[in-house]
């Protein structure tokens, strides 16, 4: 059993990663133990602000998935993805809150998870919506801070995207798919990403309509490969496609500086 957690150090414009064996499982629906994936490979340097927005769009990654999963009835395999954000990514981020005035949200993740973890429906939309007026609040505080707010939301997609293809690289053996929770959180990195390119699309296409039809071009590639929540049994695309994919993606985002 193969799993990472990352030691992060430097909370401002430094980020460093290291990564150590963990041991942490957790159960499928149909009774599968799965490892968690590796958490996502920071640069050596981000600036600050690009930085905390990034670990929001990760954060919203993990929702968007288990989001899903909760909508097909899964919530065994969704309960895991609502927890990697307390787990792995509400920590580094932790100091930072007050600096984009984002209130602490840690109990409402926590909750959420909870919620999850009892498949209480009930709750569930109310204990979302907490998490996701936090997330809100983390925009707003950013989006004060960015004289040209479309190049950060592209910056800070084309950082979230390159995140998916060490998740999908640790899902993978043999072109098997046999960690279908790395698949997952690699899937959903990517469609994050993609929202956040379509969020600024109108600005983006007056600046270099070109450029964005190379993006969604790489997207549309890459979410034909990553189409289903629940993985397949082989892989769609090999972990160098996608990586090669990825490459592309952040040079034509490139192009709209």
């Amino acid at each position: 059993m193969i799993a990472r957690t990352a030691t992060w150090l430097g909370l401002g414009a430094i980020v460093l990663a290291a990564t150590f064996g963990c041991g942490r499982a957790y159960a499928q629906a149909d009774g599968q133990i799965l490892t968690a994936p590796a958490v996502p490979k920071v640069p050596a340097a981000l600036p600050q602000d690009l930085a905390f927005g990034r670990f929001i769009a990760l954060i919203r990654g993990h929702l968007l998935t288990g989001k899903e999963l909760v909508g097909q009835r899964q919530w065994n395999a969704a309960h895991p993805h609502f927890s990697f954000p307390t787990e792995e990514i509400y920590g580094i981020i932790r100091e930072q809150l007050r600096t984009y005035k984002t209130p602490p949200f840690d109990g409402a993740l926590k909750a959420l998870t909870r919620t999850v973890k009892a498949h209480n429906a009930k709750q569930y939309p109310k204990a979302l919506k907490k998490v996701e007026d936090a997330l809100a609040a983390a925009d707003a505080g950013l989006k004060a801070r960015q004289p040209n707010w479309p190049r950060f939301v592209v910056e800070v997609a084309i950082e979230t995207l390159k995140a998916a293809p060490d998740e999908f690289d640790d899902a993978v053996a043999q072109g098997r798919i046999v960690r279908p929770i790395g698949y997952q959180t690699a899937r959903g990195f990517i469609l994050q990403a993609d929202r956040m390119i379509e969020n600024v699309a109108p600005e983006l296409a007056a600046n270099n309509a070109a450029a964005l039809s190379e993006l969604r071009a790489g997207f549309a590639q890459l979410k034909q490969a990553f189409a289903s929540v629940i993985a397949p049994k082989q892989a769609v695309m090999d972990y160098s496609a996608v990586l090669g994919i990825v490459a592309r993606v952040e040079s034509a985002a490139g192009k709209l500086s």
